[in-house]
Order: C-alpha cells, then structure tokens, then sequence
C-alpha cells in the first residue's frame, strides 16, 4: 500500500514523545504524526486545554500542514485521545484534499457515553488516587515530588477536558471505525466498544489485543501490524 500518515492524539497526561518510538516499529508504509498539544514537553509553558473543541481545534491546525493533498491518512487516540481523534476526524472529513480512510479509537466507550464521577477538581493525593484507578496504571514520575509538581498541572487539565467532553456534532463520520481495547482491560468492556457503531455510517470493527487498559505501552508493535492490516483491508475494499 502507498504510505499512510497516522495522526496520532494523546491520552491524559502523554505528550507526542510518547509516540515518536512507533516510528521504529511501524510497518512500511505507515507514518507516524504525533500531536503535540500544549502543556507538555517542548511545550511546557503554554496553558494546557481544558476544552476538547479548543485542542481539537488546535489540533486540526497543526496537523494539515503536514498532510500532502490527496494521500491516505488515519487518526488514532487512546482514552482521552479517542474522543479526541474523533473531533478531529469530523473536522478532517470537512477539511478539502484531506482523504481520511479510518479512525482508531482505543480504549474508550463510545463518544456519548460521558463521564459519571468527576475527580479532576479532588485535592491532590485524592485526585493521583483516582487517575491510577481511571488511567489503570501509575505514572513513576508522580512519584517523584519534583516531577510531580511539574506534571500535574497538565495531568488535572486533561482530566477536566475528558470529565467535560460532549461530542461537537451528531452528525455520523463517513469513516469507517476500528474501536479497540486490552483483552484484559477492567475499565473498558467489550460491549463499550460497540458504541462506537452509532458514530459512523462507514462501518465499525472492534478487536482485542493482549494486555490491559494501557495496552499500547507493553507491545505497540502489535497495535502498529494490527493498523496497518486494517487500512490494507481498507485499500483493497
């Protein structure tokens, strides 16, 4: 197949660091574009976003640049980067000489669903408590104070962004929709994944890889052969 860019948007608290290693591991013909919001990295000092539209936004305007007239592109995002990837899709559907062939969703219920307990605002030992159990993993700098001061500023950001997300449209993507999830994954069920059907009119498949919630920081390898089988599939159709 020709080369795909895969667009990819973090989950709470990741930066595009997280995903510039993928590139290593991707099969031929897949190329990795990470999102790189603000309040991370090399972009430590800007006010992260609190608002799912705004980075979305934000998002859409860093990427088109990178995207040549016409070629294949995808978009992939976990949790937090899921209802993320799917703003973003809505806006690339519009966007003119952009061809968006699928999106990836992993790790996350479908966009309506919403969040039932708000811990973004809880005092801090409360709210790391809590980020471990919704995350399904500890961050080792957290446990760092040093670190954690520096972190957790854009960590409650990208809480409260996901605490608050209510989809932009109702409008079904054209796109077809991979919705994913760690076989093992406590926070996300099988059934949750099958909401993402409702988002598009394009067709919906699920599948299960080995691992729980965070899945994709044991073995990207395998989610990275798993994207590309599934826009060769997309390709060939």
């Amino acid at each position: 197949m020709g080369e795909t860019t895969l667009i990819c948007l973090p989950f709470a608290g990741a930066g595009a660091a997280f995903f510039r290693p993928w590139q290593r591991q991707a099969p031929q013909g897949l190329r990795i574009l990470p999102v790189q919001l603000p309040g991370r990295e090399e972009r430590f000092v800007e006010p992260p976003h609190t608002d799912a539209a705004q980075a979305t936004d934000e998002a859409c305007a860093l990427v088109t640049g990178h995207l040549a007239a016409g070629a294949p592109v995808a978009v992939f995002g976990h949790s937090m980067g899921a209802v993320l990837a799917y703003e973003l899709a809505h806006r690339l559907e519009a966007a003119a000489g952009v061809r968006l062939e699928r999106l990836f969703v992993s790790g996350s219920p479908g966009p309506w669903s919403g969040r039932t307990e708000w811990v973004g605002d809880l005092p801090e030992e409360q709210f790391l408590a809590k980020v471990r159990v919704i995350a399904g993993y500890a961050h080792a700098a957290l446990d760092d104070p040093e670190m954690r001061e520096l972190l957790l500023p854009t960590l409650r950001a990208d809480v409260r962004l996901h605490e608050s997300y209510r989809p932009t449209s109702d409008r079904r993507l054209r796109t077809p929709i991979s919705a994913l999830r760690g076989r093992q994954d406590g926070l996300v069920s099988a059934a949750q994944i099958t909401q993402w059907a409702e988002a598009t009119a394009g067709g919906l498949r699920t599948s299960e890889l080995d691992g729980g919630h965070m899945y994709l920081t044991e073995q990207p390898g395998q989610l990275l052969d798993l994207i590309a089988a599934e826009l060769r599939t997309v390709e060939v159709g």
